[in-house]
């Protein structure tokens, strides 16, 4: 039997300085898999053990979750070959995923980051994302969306920092930043 689509998939971008952005996508991802839809979520530039990682795998089939990156911070004014190698993959899978259909959301996480800091090619992505199906719904996170991604999405979403206990020095914790 076939599963209901999406008539309309829109673009929705996530982005700013404030924290929140991977957290909304994944609960929209979350809200998909509930409604019966397949989710994949692509992660550029986070390669460490996260909580949203093991959740994804608890509600596989339904939601996969492939990360690319290390577990280290990369240097974004000069990525190590295995960074840029690394956001290559990960963007040839976004290509693929989106190519062919078979989610109905699809979520490129941190790839505005990738593409501020030059990692994976902006001309490429805004391709990539005009020629999906139309019943396939992309979110796009990271800080630093360029202006044209941002004029080709159906909506955007700017986190804005107003107050966070970071500044307390309350370090990120397990189960709610990781």
């Amino acid at each position: 039997m076939e599963r209901e689509r999406l008539s309309r998939g829109l673009m929705q971008v996530y982005t700013g300085d404030g924290k929140g952005k991977t957290t909304c996508a994944l609960g929209l991802a979350l809200r998909a898999v509930g409604q019966g839809f397949k989710v994949y979520l692509v992660q550029f530039l986070k390669g460490r053990d996260t909580g949203e990682a093991r959740a994804a795998a608890r509600l596989a089939p339904d939601l996969t979750l492939k990360a690319f990156g290390r577990p280290v911070l990369v240097n974004l004014k000069s990525p190590a070959p295995e960074d840029l190698a690394l956001a290559r993959e990960a963007l040839d899978l976004a290509r693929e995923l989106l190519a062919a259909g078979d989610h109905d959301l699809v979520i490129l996480d941190e790839i505005n980051v990738a593409l501020a800091y030059g990692l994976v090619p902006l001309e490429e992505v805004l391709e990539m994302l005009k020629q999906r199906p139309s019943w396939v719904e992309v979110v796009l996170t990271g800080r630093g969306a360029p202006p044209e991604l941002i004029a080709l999405a159906d909506l955007v979403t700017e986190m804005r920092p107003v107050k966070h206990y970071y500044e307390a020095g309350v370090p990120g914790r397990r189960g709610i930043e990781w």
